[in-house]
Formats: C-alpha cells, sequence, structure tokens
C-alpha cells in the first residue's frame, strides 16, 4: 500500500506522483511501512497579493503517534527533504566537534 495523500489545495503536483513510488521503496527498504504514514498538504498563509496564490505549503505528516511539519515552496523541495529524513531515519547522528568553551575547559583541565 502506499503513503495516503491528503490535500486542501487541490492535490500534488504530477511530478511528485511520479517520484513518489521510489520514495516508498526506499521506506520499505529502511524497515517503514508506507501505508502507515500520511502526508496533508494546506496553505501555509493566505496570499498577500490577489491573484498570485501562496507562496509556501504546509506539509504535514502524520505517522503512528507522530507528527511533523514542513513549510515549502512546492511538492519537490518537500519530497527531498522527506526522502533526506527517511534515509537518515537508521543513521546514527554525526558527532558535533567540541565547542570552543568545551575544548578551552578541557585544555585547562590538563596536569602541567
Amino acid at each position: 500500500m502506499s503513503i495516503i495523500l491528503q490535500s486542501t489545495v487541490g492535490g500534488f503536483s504530477e511530478q511528485f506522483m511520479r517520484k513518489l513510488p521510489p520514495v516508498e521503496q526506499a521506506m520499505r527498504e529502511h524497515g517503514l511501512e508506507p501505508s502507515e504514514f500520511v502526508i496533508s498538504k494546506d496553505y501555509a498563509s493566505t496570499a498577500t497579493v490577489p491573484f498570485l496564490g501562496p507562496f509556501f505549503y504546509d506539509y504535514s505528516v502524520f505517522f503512528g503517534d507522530e507528527k511533523f511539519s514542513v513549510t515549502a515552496p512546492n511538492d519537490m523541495v518537500f519530497l527531498d527533504y522527506f526522502f533526506k529524513r527517511v534515509l537518515a531515519a537508521d543513521r546514527p547522528p554525526k558527532r558535533r566537534r567540541p565547542g570552543l568553551m568545551q575544548r578551552l575547559f578541557s585544555w585547562m583541565a590538563q596536569p602541567e
């Protein structure tokens, strides 16, 4: 089964719909079931210039008891973000380099 798509703004772009199956396949390869996900697309805010429409959309992703939202200018920017988040699901977090203060205190704590 596929990701459930909902929209109050006329649906998703054709390009988004063509790129969605490979994303769903990647989800399965990472142990995620696409049918457990719902993606909802809404206007991020009202248009400030008449006849131009909105400049951004809010995409909300629901899965289980979890939810996250992303504001993006179009479907493909959102899908790229979502795809990267799916791929990052089983990667260990990057180890951050110690900050300036931590390095200074570490240096001061060394024996003479």
